[in-house]
């Protein structure tokens, strides 16, 4: 795979080929298998997604804390809002919908991480309806975002107790952007300035669960990701460039990752998870684990 999404660019664009199809074809070659199969393996990663989907948009669903729940479904069954029947508001419950599957111990792909599942099924499901695209469309869609994760993993990191939540989130919507910008007919230099649209907005954003738990804020920054994502590509496909390199907004995060203090990485210790009310909603559930 690459270390550095601006020799994806160069190799794709020579080429004559999208981010999706240099992706396969480069996994084919390092895995020594067909890229027929490693577009039926990202088929089955397609399947759980949906699955998870459909599954968190029924509101049948509440995480064994009770904190979590329901909240996707209020998106699209309740009261009209300014967003109300666009698919932005469709793809903030996606998004919402994923990780309240996930609270609940259901079945997800982790994409990059548990903690950022939802952007990126949220984001490409979400276009896809909106805009009639098939499967297909949604397997090149993870090839290319599957690329941009590779890269950000090796550049910087995934892990919200390395990097905060900008490397689980924030890398999730860098990756939405990315593929969501190339599965709507962006070329591979909109889809990277998308990357770096999006991460350079979630730049230096904290881990923070209460209790330690992936429920809130976890499960809201999903959405938030998600919007974060939708404007990248917005402003990619305008022809809004970014004048700072997708990798150089990558190295920035693992850089701003290895310098955060020890109490926003997924420690529980800082932030929201160190507040009055986020201090007294992590005892009330240590209570109710002992009690069980």
């Amino acid at each position: 795979m690459y270390h550095s999404l601006a020799a994806a660019v160069r190799d794709a664009e020579a080429r004559g080929l999208s981010l999706a199809r240099l992706a396969l074809e480069t996994e084919s070659e390092d895995q020594a298998r067909p890229v027929g199969e490693i577009r039926d393996l990202l088929g089955r990663a397609l399947h759980v997604m949906k699955g998870a989907v459909a599954q968190g948009l029924t509101g049948d669903l509440k995480s064994s804390s009770g904190l979590v729940g329901g909240d996707a479904a209020k998106l699209v069954h309740g009261p009209a809002g300014p967003l109300a029947g666009t698919p932005f508001r469709d793809i903030l419950a996606r998004a919402l919908a994923v990780q309240e599957v996930n609270a609940a111990m259901g079945v997800i792909v982790a994409a990059p991480t548990a903690g950022g599942a939802g952007v990126l099924p949220a984001v490409i499901t979400g276009l896809a309806e909106a805009k009639g695209l098939s499967d297909d469309h949604l397997i090149d869609a993870l090839a290319t975002a599957g690329l941009i994760g590779a890269v950000i993993a090796e550049r910087a990191s995934l892990s919200g107790a390395e990097g905060g939540c900008q490397a689980e989130t924030g890398a999730a919507a860098g990756m939405a952007a990315g593929a969501g910008t190339e599965m709507i007919g962006g070329s591979p230099t909109q889809a990277m300035h998308a990357v770096a649209l999006a991460q350079q907005g979630t730049l230096g954003l904290v881990c923070d669960p209460l209790g330690g738990l992936v429920e809130l804020p976890c499960v809201f920054r999903n959405a938030t990701g998600a919007a974060i994502a939708l404007a990248a590509i917005e402003m990619a496909m305008a022809g809004i460039t970014f004048a700072i390199p997708a990798d150089e907004v990558i190295d920035t995060m693992g850089e701003i990752g290895r310098e955060m203090d020890v109490r926003y990485r997924e420690t529980a210790g800082g932030g929201l998870a160190a507040t009055p009310t986020g201090r007294r909603l992590a005892k009330e559930r240590l209570v109710q684990l002992k009690k069980r």
